[in-house]
C-alpha cells in the first residue's frame, strides 16, 4: 500500500470516528465536545498503528498472548477480592479495575519482550514467509559504505534481498563527510558517492529506515539492536563490531572474510612466481606481495630485492588479517626475471656464465 492511500484511509476514519461521536454523543457530553473526543481517541489509535506496524510479528504474537493470559488471571484474583471484600464496599470495584489493569500491562509488556524466543518458522505457512523476507535484509555500517567494495559486490549480482540503510548511519556518514579533517572529509564523501552508486543499481533494492534507537548513543549497537528487531543481518569490514553483533546472537557478513575466502589456495610444495619488493625481519629474507594484498615471505632472497623469482612455497599461515605465505628461493633451481629486461631465464643464464668465465 503506498503513503498515500495509507493517508487518505487514515483521514477518512478521524472523519468517521469524529463524526460518529458527534452524532452519538457518548457519556452524556455536548456535540463539541464529543466530536473533540472523538478526533482525539482517532489520533491515539493511529499514533498506536504507526508504532505496531515496526514491531516484529513476534513481538506481537508474545504481546496478545501475554495480554490474555493478564485479563485472564485478573479476573481470576478479582473473583476472589469481590468475596474476600463486603459488597457494598466501593474499594472492591477500583481493586478489580487496577488488578485488571496491572495484569494486562504486565502481561503486554512482558510478552512482547519475550515474544522473540518464539519459533515461528517452524510453523510454516505466513509465519515461516515472514521470517525468510526479514532475514533476506541486510543493514550497512558506516564502515562498508566507505571501503566501497560493497558496490563492486553488489554490481556481480551476489548480494541479493534488500539492502537497508539506517537513518543514523547516514547521519553518520554526514558528518565524516563534512568533518574539518580533509581525509575523514575525502572518506566521508566517497561513501556518499557509493551510496549513489548502489542506489542507481536496478536490480538492487535500497531502502532507507528511519528508526532510530534514542537511549543508545553508540551506532554499533544501534545497528545491533535494529538487526535484533527485524531479524536480519549487518554487512561490515569492522573487526570489532563482527565480534560484537556474534556476542549478541546477530549474524554478520564481514567483506574482509569474504576478500581472504576468494584469495587464491596455494599448497606447500608448489612453484609460484613473486616480485621481491623489500628485506625480511630475519637473515636473509625477502618480502613479496600478490596481487590480493598477500604477504610472502621468501628465504635466501634478500639479494633478490626488485627482481621476480620463482619460489618454492614451503608453508601458508592463516591470521586474522589474512593468509602469510612462507617460501624459500633456490639459485640452483628457479629462475631469475628482471623487472626491467625482457630475456627469458635461460638466455640471461648464458650471458651470466659468459661473462663469468675467464678470459683466453
Amino acid at each position: 500500500m503506498s503513503s498515500t492511500d495509507l493517508l487518505v484511509i487514515r483521514v477518512l476514519f478521524v472523519l468517521l470516528l469524529a463524526s460518529a461521536s458527534f452524532f452519538l454523543e457518548p457519556f452524556g457530553l455536548s456535540q463539541p465536545y464529543s466530536a473533540l473526543a472523538g478526533l482525539l481517541l482517532a489520533l491515539a489509535i493511529i499514533g498506536f498503528e504507526v508504532r505496531v506496524r515496526d514491531v516484529s510479528l513476534k513481538r506481537l504474537i508474545g504481546a496478545a498472548v501475554g495480554s490474555v493470559l493478564g485479563i485472564l488471571g485478573a479476573f481470576l484474583i478479582s473473583l476472589v477480592v469481590a468475596r474476600a471484600l463486603p459488597s457494598n464496599s466501593s474499594t472492591v470495584p477500583f481493586l478489580q479495575i487496577g488488578i485488571l489493569l496491572w495484569m494486562t500491562y504486565v502481561g503486554l509488556i512482558v510478552g512482547a519482550s519475550k515474544g522473540e524466543m518464539l519459533n515461528l518458522a517452524a510453523l510454516g505457512g505466513v509465519f515461516g514467509a515472514e521470517k525468510a523476507t526479514k532475514s533476506s535484509f541486510k543493514i550497512l555500517d558506516t564502515s562498508v559504505i566507505i571501503d566501497g567494495r560493497i558496490a563492486d559486490i553488489a554490481e556481480t549480482g551476489f548480494l541479493d534481498g534488500i539492502v537497508v540503510i539506517p537513518q543514523f548511519v547516514l547521519r553518520e556518514l554526514q558528518l565524516v563527510a563534512d568533518s574539518a579533517d580533509s581525509m575523514k572529509r575525502n572518506r566521508g564523501r566517497r561513501g556518499l558517492d557509493i551510496l549513489q552508486r548502489i542506489q542507481k543499481m536496478p536490480d538492487l533494492n535500497v531502502q532507507i529506515l528511519e528508526d532510530d534507537f534514542p537511549h543508545l548513543r553508540d551506532v554499533d549497537m544501534k545497528l545491533i539492536e535494529l538487526a535484533k528487531t527485524y531479524g536480519c543481518k549487518i554487512v561490515t569490514n569492522d573487526f570489532n563490531l563482527n565480534k560484537v553483533a556474534q556476542l549478541h546472537g546477530v549474524e554478520v557478513l564481514n567483506i574482509n572474510e569474504l576478500a581472504n575466502a576468494l584469495k587464491p589456495i596455494v599448497l606447500p610444495g608448489e612453484t609460484m612466481r613473486v616480485f621481491i619488493l623489500k628485506e625480511g625481519k630475519e637473515y636473509n629474507q625477502g618480502v613479496a606481495y600478490l596481487d590480493d594484498g598477500t604477504m610472502v615471505v621468501v628465504d635466501n632472497a634478500k639479494k633478490m630485492i626488485s627482481k621476480t623469482i620463482d619460489i618454492s612455497v614451503t608453508s601458508v599461515l592463516q591470521t586474522t588479517a589474512g593468509k602469510m605465505i612462507f617460501g624459500r628461493y633456490d639459485e640452483r633451481v628457479h629462475s631469475v626475471y628482471e623487472k626491467s629486461s625482457g630475456d627469458k631465464p635461460q638466455e640471461r643464464s648464458q650471458r651470466e656464465q659468459a661473462a663469468s668465465a675467464p678470459p683466453r
